[in-house]
């Protein structure tokens, strides 16, 4: 479950991307390339195959050198249109000028980090990380004021 406003959110279309594919590889690594134009952060979603896919690691990579922040996130816990979940995706996306993924990338996990709050403080955390690199690294969870009530932390 996402925020409203998908389009503004830079989400794009799966027929889209479907045509795309189908013009060749350098064909979708233009589409892709031209996707980043314009970004500041990448949003790697992770699934139990996400790995596999063709084109993921091109756009981590595509995005590691335009200097974009790389946030990854583990969706394995939502359920599918079936109810059911999915197990837990690697991390294993190759060298990208030669560090591992988890060097490179802000991980969270969806569900254990409460993304559908904290997306978009994860998003800016990265840019901000990636825009000014002295900055200290953010707090892996944000908790909100309601979550902090409800714990007896906050007086009301």
């Amino acid at each position: 479950m996402s925020k409203p406003d998908r389009d503004a959110a830079g989400f794009w279309d799966a027929a889209e991307w479907e045509s795309v594919q189908k013009e060749g590889d350098e064909a979708t690594k233009r589409w892709i390339d031209k996707q980043l134009e314009g970004t500041s952060v990448t949003v790697v979603l992770i699934g139990a195959e996400t790995c596999s896919r063709k084109w993921v690691r091109y756009e981590i990579q595509r995005s590691y050198e335009k200097g974009n922040g790389i946030v990854g996130i583990y969706i394995h816990n939502l359920k599918d249109q079936n109810g059911e979940v999915d197990r837990k995706g690697e991390l294993d996306f190759g060298k990208i000028d030669g560090k591992d993924f988890v060097e490179i990338a802000r991980i969270y996990d969806w569900e254990l980090d409460n993304g559908y709050e904290n997306m978009g403080d994860w998003i800016e955390r990265s840019h901000l990380i990636t825009s000014r690199p002295n900055l200290e690294p953010p707090a892996v969870r944000s908790v909100s004021r309601s979550q902090l009530a409800g714990r007896g932390c906050i007086r009301r």
